[in-house]
């Protein structure tokens, strides 16, 4: 017995709804209505143009012939009609509700009564049209944000940090005066959901960027004083040494904690005795309220030192006053990430000033390196950067006398970089080498034509070379180094130094050693003869693993037992090489 009519509308609406339901719903429905009417079926926009049809549908002349469709219906001001097409092909068309500047268009079916078809097509197609379109929208504002947020971080990289305050203040969260830097080395499908995680954890007051270099980091500016705002269980009582937590009652699905609730928590006091407000900045001797970093450092390795929330300062837990139960120790947010995330590793800076955000990254680089081995994947930084120790006005001069063939330059064409964009992409390249082209947008060629313009217009190898390349380091750095500028501006005229002059001063001899103890203290086959030979290498692993006579996974071996010594990232960019061979060469060892 045939099928009655009502029965094949019944089955044709159900189809549709089922196709609804799939990813790309609005071409699968297309594709059906295709087969099902025997000619292509298109959606077109009033233009002409049109929006989709049915896979593999690229006909030119069926795009004509609805295009010319569109405009008659337009012309006569009806929502639908049958129209004569090219060639004797009539077209259906139908507006769709939810867009009637959008139509759904069969070009020449095989069954001419088809009207009632496309009307039930033309009103499910219309909500998954619309879907679409919200879901494109979304993701067009999504990458928007995302990018505009790259550019706050690369801004503040560049030290542009007014323009970096004015961009984030209109995105939110508003960047606060003293941070610290969190990168996350983690698998990058995970990446946003440890971003969303750490959003919610700082109470939305952490700037967050999925790293522009390297696909598997996620970047967080963090405010120091913003914690967890949960209290834990019994799990947050860890062992340091064991690197274990006991079981709690943790959604093992989401890796949520269920003891997780909202609000802010005071930071853990420094361990002297004394409060952060009290404390000064060890190389400044500046006070926090000026916006600088408190004197007590993390240390490399410590489990609670980044954005650990507890007793308050006083040392008084208020919940044992009036003989009351002690609260449950609060977890740290790197903590959280890594048990979130058991396979990701977390580097924490020290608290900085957020005009020092590239020292608070390379900071976190750093303690990233120490993390990678470390039994609790995380570290926080515990060393010393501070080259700008150097820049008195000797400093200065030979900085200044280095980088003024770029400083006076000027560029052929209007559209050739300028002197501040070489020095830029001078940075980038000194710190990430090749992935400064992901970093500063460009492709890789023109990296390279700029990093031999720079060798050309500096005078020295800086694309190969390693001194040259630690001495273009340290240049950049005294260069922009502010007391530095205002030591020379009270300082005598005198002619421009040596770099041997600058790193011969009894302040480099003092910073020198210090970079290089942890070396010396390490043992032989972490000490300084194996980085003193990759160094000499210009570091390059090879080289340097066949002037030990050791394979070269016995010299990358070395290094990274290296890295643990010094807690300074060593092979993976940015790297501490700058820093130890101009040690080295202060104290001529090199």
């Amino acid at each position: 017995m045939p099928a009655s009519s009502s029965d094949l509308r019944a089955d044709d609406i159900l189809a549709l709804a089922r196709l609804s339901t799939r990813p790309g719903a609005v071409r699968a429905m297309l594709g059906w209505l295709t087969r099902r009417t025997g000619g292509p079926a298109v959606l077109v926009r009033d233009t002409g143009r049109v929006l989709a049809g049915p896979e593999g549908e690229r006909d030119p002349a069926v795009a004509r012939a609805a295009a010319d469709a569109v405009a008659e219906l337009r012309r006569r001001g009806a929502p639908s009609a049958v129209l004569g097409g090219a060639e004797g092909r009539p077209v259906h068309l139908i507006a769709l509700d939810t867009d009637p500047r959008t139509y759904l268009a069969v070009v020449g079916p095989d069954d001419p009564h088809c009207g009632t078809l496309l009307a039930d097509a033309a009103r499910t197609l219309a909500l998954c049209w619309r879907l679409e379109q919200a879901e494109r929208a979304r993701r067009r504002i999504e990458s928007a944000e995302g990018h505009s947020r790259e550019a706050v971080l690369h801004l503040l990289m560049v030290g542009s940090v007014p323009a970096a305050q004015r961009i984030a203040g209109a995105l939110r969260p508003a960047l606060p005066g003293v941070i610290q830097v969190y990168v996350i080395e983690c698998p990058q499908p995970r990446r946003r959901e440890i971003a969303r995680r750490i959003d919610r954890e700082a109470g939305g007051g952490a700037w967050i960027v999925p790293c522009p270099v390297r696909p598997n980091h996620v970047i967080a500016l963090v405010p120091p004083e913003t914690g967890p705002p949960g209290g834990t269980g019994p799990a947050d009582a860890t062992d340091p040494a064991a690197g274990t937590e006991a079981s709690t009652g943790t959604d093992t699905s989401t890796g949520t904690d269920a003891s997780t609730v909202t609000g802010p928590a005071p930071t853990t006091a420094p361990t002297d005795g004394t409060h952060p407000a009290d404390a000064t900045h060890p190389a400044t001797g500046t006070h926090p309220a000026d916006g600088t970093a408190p004197a007590t450092p993390a240390t490399v390795g410590a489990v609670d030192a980044p954005a650990t929330v507890g007793a308050p300062a006083g040392g008084t837990d208020p919940a044992t006053v009036g003989g009351g139960p002690p609260r449950p120790p609060r977890v740290s947010l790197d903590r959280l990430i890594v048990r979130l995330v058991p396979e990701s590793r977390v580097g924490v800076s020290e608290r900085v000033a957020l005009r020092d955000t590239p020292t608070a990254y390379e900071q976190a680089i750093h303690a990233l390196a120490v993390a990678r081995n470390a039994p609790e994947r995380r570290a926080a930084f515990g060393g010393d950067l501070d080259v700008t120790v150097l820049a008195g006005p000797a400093g200065y001069r030979w900085a200044s006398e280095l980088l003024a063939p770029c400083l006076r330059y000027a560029p052929a064409r209007r559209a050739d970089p300028g002197p501040q964009e070489l020095l830029g992409t001078l940075g980038s390249w000194l710190s990430f080498g090749g992935a400064a082209s992901r970093h500063l947008k460009i492709h890789r060629n023109t990296l390279a034509a700029r990093v031999r313009h720079l060798d050309e217009l500096l005078g020295v190898p800086v694309s190969r070379s390693l001194a040259a390349q630690s001495a273009a380091w340290l240049a950049l750095r005294l260069y922009t180094a502010p007391q530095a500028a205002a030591a020379l501006a009270q300082a005598p005229p005198e002619p421009a130094a040596t770099l041997d002059a600058v790193l011969g001063t009894p302040a480099a001899g003092t910073w020198a050693r210090a970079q290089l103890r942890p070396l010396e203290q390490a043992g032989p086959a972490t000490g300084l003869e194996t980085v003193r030979t990759w160094l000499r290498a210009d570091a390059r692993l090879p080289a340097a693993a066949a002037a030990l006579g050791i394979s070269l996974p016995g010299a990358r071996k070395r290094l990274t037992r290296a890295e643990d010594a010094l807690g300074r990232s060593l092979l993976t960019a940015p790297s501490a090489k700058y820093e130890l061979w101009l040690a080295m060469r202060a104290l001529g060892s090199l």
